[in-house]
């Protein structure tokens, strides 16, 4: 017999489970790619492939960022060139790194996703393939961002933190 206004086990397990199926729907809708690119700024740093590895240093450290795009026309991605490239070719062929071109240190097999690429799909693929950087293209394949992956961890933070209040409040208004 239950009493009045009390919930059973079952009462309180379906109401989580309710909860715990909102919030994955709602994980599905807002996590993805588009969204980390609308708290970004605007745009896309890029460099020409013609370039040089000083030039790409310089805007790497005038931007404060770990990757540059490799584009000619600032839409189809010829390739990329992290701080990685730079430090790998740095060690093979020394301060002379710095006069070759772009095209000569990058990588030329670009891992991309679409703006509705989940953020989880995108963590994953991330770290399996030791990336720190996806370029996003449109169905063009033409760029429209690129994410990192601490914008990534960030946006997972940042989610995981609005659970918890929504939990929170959940619990405690009864």
């Amino acid at each position: 017999v239950q009493s009045e206004g009390c919930l059973r086990e079952d009462d309180y397990l379906s109401d989580v489970s309710v909860v715990s199926l909102n919030l994955d729907k709602l994980r599905e809708v807002h996590m993805t790619a588009a969204r980390i690119l609308k708290q970004k700024p605007p745009g896309v740093t890029t460099i020409g492939s013609e370039a040089t590895i000083a030039d790409a240093v310089e805007l790497l450290a005038k931007h404060n960022i770990g990757a540059l795009v490799v584009s000619d026309d600032k839409k189809m991605i010829a390739g990329i060139i992290s701080e990685r490239d730079i430090v790998r070719g740095l060690g093979e062929r020394g301060s002379a790194l710095l006069r070759c071109l772009v095209r000569d240190c990058m990588t030329s097999e670009v891992i991309t996703c679409s703006p509705s690429s989940a953020t989880r799909n995108l963590l994953s693929r991330m770290t399996e393939l030791r990336l720190r950087h996806l370029s996003v293209v449109d169905d063009n394949a033409q760029l429209v961002g690129m994410v990192s992956i601490g914008d990534v961890v960030k946006l997972r933070l940042d989610d995981l933190a609005t659970e918890v209040e929504a939990l929170h409040g959940y619990i405690t208004s009864g």
